[in-house]
């Protein structure tokens, strides 16, 4: 069989992978008619695995409606000697008794999602997950999604037992060795999953490699920016002397990703149409008692919708469902938090807030339509990037210290490469534009990291990475 490249892109929201034969690169359908899957596993009770977006579907689905009841986990055993009589006729007996902690098993959860775990990879204190009573390893959580992607290059066994895997240039997480931690777990989970030999390349690098195979004659100095799901990684390659190769001069990356503005977008957009900041008059004992609704304590649920179900207890349904039978002009944003958490929407939310996202990346002004909680806001362009301010100024400041970390300024680049989705909002493209004017390209926003990682594994390059001593297409 003829020589192939294969490049696996494990990203933290989605994933893409890439087979380069030399002259014609394609990317792999990894959901029906898609290249693009979700970056999520589904554990059942019965530990049945579901992977990509059948795995979102199968969790929605599964918590539709469901009302949530937790009970009282066992965390142990106490025991008692009960002695005998005085005489000493009868043997001393022992009481054992059950130690129960506080609620925190949901007895009718149906199957555990988990998405986003490449953001824990790094974290050394997050060893195992438990599901349904057995612990599962990170490497055992991610492993379904890369053997899912194995299998759909449709190839055997000895075809696919090599690729290149892509990583970020710094994982989440605290301490010196969460790279190297990261690292060592992503190659088990490849091993497990049939990839024989796998190298790690980070995905700005593959980027430029995609783009260099392309556009050998690029100038001497090329700066990537990939901003997608999880962070905002770059690179910097320069061209090796009196040659036609390139060789990675510097990296940096920080955790700001496509994801920490949806969640911005619905803090500061839904967050207030939901009943934050609003009252909650209640009847006491005495008299009736109006303090500020608790929204603090639904916040950090409806921004992780994997676990916005778990809304659906009476601790946190009752209270809304006072709020509504109250009345007043507040009681139809509880209306939309009630429904957002019956029907369990977070995902949906999620969704049209991407769409929203999107939209207004292309057109002046966007709505955010989501009838299924009766919300519907227009927004302009420039509203938006008000919204968004914040990861804006972080996006400012990453460039920033890449610049300076480099010893560069921005006139010594002669290209630089614009990749990831989130790199296609107009006022990232701005920031970008205005630093280096006239020397911005974008390139294969979702797929390029992809592309590169199977380029890189047909030519074989060598170890890319920072100061690497070989040059890619030298």
């Amino acid at each position: 069989m003829s020589r192939r490249g294969i490049g696996i892109d494990f990203g933290t929201t989605n994933s893409a992978a890439a087979v380069f034969d030399g002259a014609a690169l394609r990317l792999v359908d990894l959901e029906e008619a898609s290249p693009i899957m979700p970056s999520a596993t589904y554990i059942d009770r019965d530990l049945q695995t579901r992977t990509g977006l059948d795995a979102v579907e199968r969790y929605v689905a599964d918590n539709t409606g469901r009302q949530v009841e937790l009970v009282p986990e066992v965390i142990g055993e106490a025991a008692l000697a009960l002695t005998g009589d005085p005489g000493g006729r009868a043997a001393p007996q022992l009481l054992v008794q059950k130690v129960y902690g506080a609620p925190a098993l949901d007895s009718g959860l149906r199957g555990r999602l988990f998405h986003g775990t490449k953001r824990l990879l790094g974290n050394a204190d997050i060893r195992r997950l438990s599901v349904f009573d057995h612990p599962f390893r990170l490497v055992a959580l991610i492993t379904p999604i890369l053997l899912r992607i194995v299998r759909a290059f449709g190839v055997g066994g000895e075809d696919a037992n090599a690729a290149c895997v892509g990583h970020p240039v710094h994982f989440e997480g605290r301490g010196a060795h969460r790279d190297a931690l990261a690292l060592a777990r992503l190659g088990e989970a490849c091993h497990y999953a049939g990839i024989g030999r796998c190298r790690m390349v980070p995905e700005p690098i593959a980027a430029a490699v995609g783009f260099l195979h392309e556009r050998p004659d690029a100038g001497d100095r090329v700066l990537t920016v990939d901003f997608g799901g999880g962070t905002l990684d770059f690179s910097i390659l320069g061209r090796v002397d009196a040659g036609s190769g390139f060789r990675v001069m510097s990296t940096h990356g920080v955790a700001l990703g496509g994801d920490h503005i949806d969640r911005c977008i619905f803090r500061e957009l839904l967050f207030p149409l939901l009943g934050e900041g609003e009252r909650w008059r209640r009847r006491g004992a005495a008299r009736e008692i109006e303090t500020r609704f608790p929204f603090e304590d639904y916040e950090e649920f409806l921004l992780n919708w994997p676990v916005t179900y778990l809304l659906n207890q009476n601790r946190y349904t009752t209270p809304v469902q006072s709020c509504i039978e109250t009345g007043g002009p507040a009681r139809h944003k509880f209306r939309r938090l009630r429904e957002l958490i019956q029907q369990n929407l977070g995902y949906l939310v999620f969704q049209a807030i991407k769409g929203f996202k999107a939209e207004l990346s292309a057109e002046p002004e966007a709505v955010l339509d989501i009838p299924e909680i009766d919300v519907e806001v227009r927004m302009t362009r420039p509203e938006f990037e008000r919204l968004i301010a914040a990861p804006l100024r972080d996006v400012e400041r990453a460039v920033d210290a890449t610049l300076e970390g480099a010893g560069m300024t921005a006139a010594d680049f002669d290209i630089v490469l614009r990749t990831g989705g989130s790199s296609q909002i107009p006022a990232v493209r701005r920031i970008l534009d205005e630093r280096f004017p006239g020397r911005v390209v974008e390139h294969d926003p979702f797929t390029s990291v992809a592309a590169g990682l199977a380029i890189a594994d047909y030519y074989d390059l060598p170890e890319l990475s920072e100061d690497s001593a070989h040059g890619i297409f030298g």
